[in-house]
Formats: structure tokens, sequence, C-alpha cells
């Protein structure tokens, strides 16, 4: 979908350090990246640093744009275009209207989401859905998959989720939104402060009893590899926490998706560990008060990053059965199986994708 389509779209990758300007066609990254550093505390300075960018972005293209999309950290309306108040990016307060500025600016639309729903939507239409798909007509397996939650492990718990080709968005912007589920461990708390690059450092500094604010993921990360001095066993545990806090959150949101399940971000470095913690997670049993125990979830969940469960999930499991007094027989898929893998395309470029699709469809609709 779009693999051959001419039209650009011109892309942003904001953080609180910089701002990385792109532009897309067909899937395509068709300009050399252009980074310039953002400016948090200056609101003027900050918006005319952002037209500075697609200014000098769209002077490389060939022809002209058709649209701006890209991620932008909220709280925020994204609908209308409107950011709310930033943790990193102090100078928007009060709701700024980033995306009116931009189309006034360069005369064409502009589309704002979040990170989270444009990995979900860059992995639905060009990464993990394509991909698992072509594997299972490679093998001749007829079943194909059309749903798709995204998430991301990092400085928080992004998630996004695509229902046949379209991003779910909600009638508030929230649709797809994770980080705010009740954390399994603390019943209290939010799921987010325990899948975090916060949630990481805190657990390895409790199991420790050491300060740990100096201590980043990688370096928890090579604890645990054993190229660092550190508690070992405390680091493994750090991540396995991550993972199961995760794969309990992941739980309810599978059940509503029914898809395929992509990770990606920062954290996805550590998946060794994290991994096997999710996927042991799902499949955890639950019961009635009658006694009875079944898995929790409805279907039996695959890891398709190991080898020989990639292999058991793309057979072909279905069977034919005769169409009541007739000589007919009809394809029976009685297997409900999900996978769940690590994104292969890498999360910034799934983003970007995702900011360059959500744009064309948003154009086709309009």
């Amino acid at each position: 979908m779009y693999d051959n389509d001419n039209r650009i779209v011109m892309t942003l990758d904001a953080g609180g350090t910089n701002f990385v300007f792109s532009a897309v066609q067909g899937y395509n990254e068709i300009v050399e990246p252009l980074t310039l550093p953002a400016i948090a505390d200056n609101l003027d300075e900050c918006l005319n640093r952002i037209a500075e960018g697609f200014d000098k972005i769209k002077s490389y293209l060939p022809t002209n744009p058709h649209a701006i999309s890209f991620a932008f950290p909220g709280p925020a309306d994204y609908k209308n275009g409107i950011i709310g108040d930033l943790p990193n990016l102090k100078a928007f307060r009060g709701g700024v209207a980033l995306g009116p500025f931009l189309q006034k600016r360069f005369g064409i639309p502009v589309y704002i989401n979040n990170d989270g729903n444009l990995f979900a939507y860059g992995e639905a239409l060009y990464g993990a859905l394509p991909m698992v798909n072509k594997w299972l007509a490679d093998v001749n397996n007829p079943k194909r998959y059309t749903n798709l939650l995204g998430i991301t492990l990092g400085t928080g718990f992004g998630a996004g989720v695509v229902i046949d080709n379209i991003l779910l968005a909600g009638d508030n912007g929230c649709g797809g939104d994770l980080w705010c589920l009740r954390n399994k461990k603390y019943t209290d708390l939010i799921i987010e402060e325990s899948v975090s690059i916060r949630a990481i450092k805190r657990v390895y500094g409790k199991l420790t009893g050491t300060d740990t604010s100096n201590l980043t993921p990688k370096d928890i990360f090579d604890i645990a590899e054993g190229q660092l001095e550190g508690n070992k066993e405390a680091a493994i545990a750090s991540f396995e926490e991550l993972g199961e806090m995760t794969g309990d959150a992941l739980a309810a949101a599978l059940t509503m998706v029914d898809g395929l399940l992509v990770i990606g971000g920062g954290l996805t470095g550590a998946s060794k560990y994290i991994l096997p913690a999710i996927i042991k997670e799902l499949r955890q049993n639950t019961s009635m008060l009658n006694g009875a125990v079944f898995p929790r979830m409805e279907m039996d969940i695959y890891n398709l990053m190991d080898s020989s469960e990639k292999e058991d999930f793309l057979k072909n499991k279905s069977c034919k059965v005769k169409v009541p007094q007739s000589d007919e027989y009809i394809n029976y898929d009685n297997k409900k199986q999900a996978g769940v893998l690590i994104t292969q395309i890498g999360t910034n470029r799934a983003v970007m994708y995702g900011a360059y699709a959500f744009a064309l469809q948003q154009l086709d609709k309009e």
C-alpha cells in the first residue's frame, strides 16, 4: 500500500534535543535527513526552527510536497494539530496550534500524531504485518492477518492499534493508549511506572540498594551481559520484571485487538531478557470461581523471534469440513494464534513510514 505512490510527504522526528527532518515517497526516504538543534524554552524560536527545517527539506525536493506528517509528543489534540503542555519542550504551554501554523506557512495539509500510533501504522502497512503475511503465503498457508498492536518501550510506554489498515484514533485521540492501564504489581499506579526506562533503573536500584541516577538502561544491560561491573542477577531481573508487567497489559490489549504484536523502542536492545518474560506472562492461566482453569488468552501465543516457534506458527493447521446435505467442503480455521515479534525495520523508520502512510490515507479520504 503506497509503495508506488508518487506523492511526497515531509516528516519530522521531534525530540527534546534535536529535530530531524526528512521526506518520503513510495516508502523511500528521498533526501538526506536534516538535523537541527531543538529549541525548548522559546515558542517563537521553536516554531521558526521547525519551519526552517521544513523549508530546507522542501528546497531539496524534485517537486512540491503534498503534505507534512510527523509524530510530536503529547498531551495534544492531534486531530486539530494542537499541542498541550510538554515536559521536554517547555515552550509549548496552554495549547499551541502547531498544525495550523505549519499549514498556513506551507499551504499544504499537516497531520500530527503520537509516535506509538505512527509506529503501529508503519508496521501495519510496511513492516511486520505484510512481512508475516508474506511468510504465510510463501508456505501456502491461507491464513492472513489484518490487525496489529504496536508498542514502543523506552522513556514511556507507547502503543497504537491498526484494524484493517485503519489507525484507531478514538473520539478523543486516545485510541490504543496503554500507558495508563492499571499496574499489575502496584495496583494504585499506572502501568508505565513499570514499563519505562525509569522502571528499569528503579528496580535495579531497589534490588541492589545502589544509586542508579548515573546509570543508563544500556549500562544495566551491559551489567546483565557481564560486560560491566555490577549485580548481573539484579540487572536481568530488572528487564524481566518490565517484561512481566508489559505482558500483563498486553494480555488485556491483545484480547481486544486480536492480531499481531510488534515491539519497538530503545529498550528492545534488551529484548533477549524482556521478550521471554512478555511471552511467559501472555501464556499464564486464569480461572473461574468454580475452579475451572484455562489459558488467559483465547489464542495461542507464538514468539516469532524463535525459529522453531515461527515454523510452527506458519504451519497450515486448518482443515476441511463438509457442508451438511451437500458434497461441498469448506476451510475450517479452528486454530486461534497470535504472533509476537521485535520490529524488523527499526522504530524510527516505522514511525516515519507510519507518518507517510497516515498522511496519504487522510489525503485520499479528503
